[in-house]
Formats: C-alpha cells, structure tokens, sequence
C-alpha cells in the first residue's frame, strides 16, 4: 500500500510541474465559466439606436428621454428624414429605429391616439425580438403616466423587421455555420495535418526535399482551400434553395469574402501547428483558441453588445465576427463594397499578419 501511495504522489508532482496539465485542470474551468457566465446572456444593454422624430415637443422629449434612462438603449443618430433609416441600418449603425408621428403629444388628450413605428434589424431576429420588448414595455409605462390624469387612449405600436419580416432564425445561423464550418475544415484540419508530420518524424523527409518551404505550406494547403471552399457554396445552396435564405447582394463579392476568411482561416492553422509539437496540442489549442470564442464571442449566438467592456475588446481579435457580419450585409441586405470595406480590410489585416507570422516560424523551425 506504501508503494501505491507514493506511486500517487509521484502523479501529483508530476501534474504539478507540468504547467500544460495545470492549465488544463484548473485554468481552463476558469476560463471557460468566467467567458459563459459574462457572454452567454439574452439581455441587451446599451442598444445603438436611431430616432426621426416628427413631433419636436416636449412629450416626444420626454419619451426619448426615458428610452435612455433605462439602459437598454443608447441614441446615436437623430434623423432627419425617412431616408436615413435605410442607410443607418445599411451601415450596421443602429440596432433600432423608432419613428414619431408628428401628432405624438396629441396622445395624452382624450379622444386622440397616435401610433409609434419600431424598426429593427431583422438579420438578428433573436436581438430584435429582445429590442422590440424592451421599447414595448418602457411605451407602456410611458402611457400610463400621461393616461394617470387625463385618461388618454394607449400608443398604438407598429412593429417592423427590416430585411426579416418573417422573423426567421435560419437567417442567422446560415451565416454563423459557414463561419464555424470555414473555421473547422481551414484552421483545425489544417493545424492537425501539419502536426501530425511532425509528429510521425515524416515533416523531416519534407523539408530535405527539392521543394522549397513556401511550396510544402502550399501543398497542404491548397486541398483544404478547395474543400472549405466547397463547403461554402454547400452551406450557401442549402441555405438559399432548402431555408430560403435570401441573397440580395453579390454572388462574387460573397465568394471573394468567404476566400478571404478562408485563407485567413488556413494562415491561422499553420501558426498553430509552427508551435504544436502533437496533435493533441494542436487539438486543445484550437478547441479553446478558434472555436470557442468563434461560438461565444463573433455575435452569432449573444450579442457583444451587452458582454463586459474586457469581452467587446476581445471579441474585436476574432476574425468570425467580422465574417458574420460581411455575410448578413451582401446576402439579407444587399450592401455593396461601399457598406463592407471597413470590416474586409479588417480581415484582410489579420491575414497579412498571419501569413507572416506563420511563414516567419516555419522559416525558423527549417534552421
């Protein structure tokens, strides 16, 4: 029994020493409940959103005011015309307009009634839906406060969903599973393969070939760029012609970004599998590097908005964010190049800085 004691003992040390091990039993349980209890959330707060307000009095005032004060919503454009709200939300500016009628103070006297018009972005029917009963409850408690003394008939409400009138949910996950997808077979496949050569000793028997390095990175590659690719258009065909998913935008700009994430995706792998020594490593890392924070921290299943400061910040290094959004703006809205320059250069960025960092630790590791 004394040699079994101590046979745990020498385990216990050994996990001790081994700050990899550590990390895996106690690190990553922190992490993993601190991201899901911070990220993982329905609530919305601080909500970007727009108003054309037709009345300009006091009572109209007043009930912008008390869609601020009550936190879910932050006021970040005053229009001036009904024009602006297609560019708004074409520019993913706001979240929520709400449109006031021009007779809105006319509410508070009896036998008058107006009607207030919410609009929201129907590409994320889960965040609209949350948005549309906010604005609906703080309008409720707003009528009852003028209806208290002079009993005025409710606000009549109208509820639009912009680029989603059905309210279908299949419209933002179609976008979010190819970014997953894209992900797994590009950057995961990828970190696997490479370290699987190493592992098996078989990378040496590459690297004292004819070929240079640049074309060895390229030979595994490529298969993967046609295979994600394929998967794409898959993902895009089931979406559009079993879902109807609609595809208002560019079929060759949708193509040029989804091979822009793609190789971004691949240069992600090859880094990861410069510094893994196995499998296994390359495994772990890219569980807890690439997919997790591509499933809670890209926007595709809770909004970033209402995460803490240290999240939003975070979620600005993930490259599947800006991918689900280039998605949603050339296929449910139709935006051009005009509308998405801003976030592919953000990933076009990324992969340039991959790129690099993956050729420059493939370079050393030849020495």
């Amino acid at each position: 029994m004394k040699v079994f004691w101590a046979f745990i003992k020498k385990e216990f040390f050994h996990i001790l020493r081994d700050r990899r091990t550590l990390f895996i039993l106690i690190g990553m349980p922190i992490v993993q409940i601190l991201i899901f209890g911070y990220a993982v959330t329905n609530e919305f707060k601080g909500a970007n959103i727009a108003v054309y307000d037709q009345a300009q009095d006091e009572s109209s005032l007043d009930f912008i005011h008390q869609l601020q004060a009550s936190g879910h919503f932050q006021l970040v454009q005053n229009l001036q015309s009904p024009g602006e709200i297609e560019a708004a939300f074409q520019s993913a500016a706001i979240k929520m307009a709400v449109v006031i009628p021009a007779n809105f103070g006319q509410h508070l006297y009896p036998g008058q009634s107006t009607q207030l018009q919410l609009l929201t972005d129907g590409t994320d029917p889960n965040t609209a839906v949350t948005l549309t009963q906010y604005a609906g409850l703080i309008i409720q408690q707003f009528q009852h406060q003028g209806r208290a003394e002079r009993q005025a008939p409710p606000i009549l409400v109208e509820n639009k969903m912009v680029y989603n009138p059905a309210l279908k949910s299949v419209y933002l996950f179609v976008p979010g599973v190819m970014a997953l997808i894209l992900m797994l077979v590009s950057a995961m496949m990828t970190s696997l393969t490479i370290a699987r050569e190493k592992e098996l000793g078989t990378m040496e028997l590459l690297l004292v070939s004819p070929l240079p390095p640049f074309l060895i990175i390229a030979g595994k590659v490529i298969p993967y760029i046609i295979l994600s690719l394929l998967n794409a258009l898959l993902i895009l065909g089931v979406g559009v012609y079993v879902f109807g998913v609609p595809l208002i935008g560019s079929f060759w700009l949708l193509i040029g970004v989804c091979m822009l994430f793609i190789v971004l995706a691949l240069a992600l792998g090859i880094l990861i599998s410069t510094k893994a020594e196995t499998q296994q490593a390359a495994m772990l890392v890219s569980l807890m590097g690439l997919m997790m924070p591509t499933i809670l921290l890209s926007g595709f299943l809770f909004p970033i908005e209402s995460m803490p400061l240290l999240l939003q910040w975070i979620s600005k290094i993930i490259p599947a964010k800006y991918f689900i959004l280039l998605l949603k703006d050339i296929m449910l809205k139709g935006s051009g190049w005009y509308y998405i320059w801003t976030e592919s250069l953000v990933l076009f960025g990324m992969a340039f800085f991959l790129l690099m960092a993956s050729w420059k630790n493939f370079k050393i590791r030849l020495t």
